[in-house]
């Protein structure tokens, strides 16, 4: 176990979804930076053809294959497709890595959803990477390729705060997938990865914290952010090291080791320690969130009121209490 060679993306066709901006753009400039053959996938038709110019840039050899293709991935439909096209460009052979990067969150309290907003939130953070998922793994059983269907979580799919009750409804599900999917693909010789990441500084931040509640903004506050850079970093050396669930700072171990239950460990004694540090520390964070969020009520019931979301009898009510 000490003499692991590391998997080493050169050479390889790395498939990256939501590959045009953020993590996605950054984790696809690295792997080409390292030599690998690089097949990003988005939407946006400007953005993709802005990704391949960053890609060419950085290129290492002029055998390397950097391609962009435009597809919605939220549907099975949509992710074989994309798929497919990829793959043409390598003699039909399937991806020896997904990465799957796609996704986007809309905070915003649970009062204020309806069905429809529940189910787009779904689309948004769950079937942006499980349908990929499920097209690669048809593909690769089908034809007897192994792999590496690596997943893009968020530390949000370990805990919830206030804010974000539809995005980690959609993590939390795609923890429990890429779960049953470890231990599922080991019939097919296909690894599963899923990263963890905390807040990433980009442009999608800065979108979601126009949006974002008040209350969970002032519970942010002192959180430490990390560049897209910086978890592309980490991201890889955590597929490089065979880890499972994959967490690159000091505060995604903490609550990596606190919630992992029978998860696979990266390093049973660091782990023990990071589990320790979260039995002690965990139930004062959390204390203290829910401190905030109390000592926001007032203004909450304000805000509601101002939504047509709370009769003004209520408003009485709650205020004499």
């Amino acid at each position: 176990m000490f003499f692991k060679s590391k998997w080493d993306p050169r050479g390889r066709h790395c498939f990256i979804t939501g590959g045009s901006s953020g993590l996605g753009l950054s984790l696809a400039i690295l792997l080409t930076k390292r030599g690998a053959d690089v097949s990003i996938v988005a939407r946006n038709e400007e953005r993709l053809q802005k990704a391949l110019e960053a890609l060419e840039a950085v290129r290492q050899t002029p055998n390397q294959l950097l391609k962009t293709y435009s597809f919605a991935v939220d549907t099975e439909a949509g992710a074989a497709s994309a798929l497919e096209a990829a793959c043409q460009a390598h003699g039909g052979t399937s991806p020896d890595a997904l990465f799957l990067c796609a996704g986007k969150s809309r905070p915003g309290f649970f009062v204020e959803q309806d069905e429809a907003s529940l189910r787009k939130a779904l689309d948004e953070t769950y079937y942006a990477q499980a349908s990929s998922a499920l097209a690669a793994a048809k593909r690769m059983v089908r034809r007897g390729e192994k792999g590496k269907i690596v997943f893009v979580n968020s530390v949000l799919g370990y805990f919830s705060i206030v804010g974000y009750s539809t995005y980690s409804s959609g993590k939390f599900a795609l923890r429990g997938l890429a779960e049953a999917l470890h231990s599922e693909f080991t019939l097919y010789g296909i690894d599963v990865h899923i990263c963890f990441p905390g807040t990433i500084y980009t442009p999608g931040y800065e979108e979601e914290n126009r949006i974002k509640p008040k209350v969970t903004l002032k519970i942010e506050e002192s959180d430490s952010g990390a560049t897209p850079e910086v978890v592309a970093e980490g991201l890889l050396c955590g597929v490089q090291n065979g880890d499972f669930h994959i967490t690159y700072d000091f505060i995604g171990n903490v609550f990596r080791a606190s919630t992992a239950g029978s998860t696979p460990r990266n390093n049973m004694l660091l782990d023990c320690l990071y589990g320790l540090i979260g039995f002690i520390a965990l139930p004062f964070w959390r204390r203290s969130v829910d401190s905030a969020v109390r000592s926001h009520r007032q203004e909450h019931q304000e805000y509601l009121t101002s939504r047509d979301l709370l009769d003004n009898n209520a408003t009485a009510t709650s205020t004499s209490k």
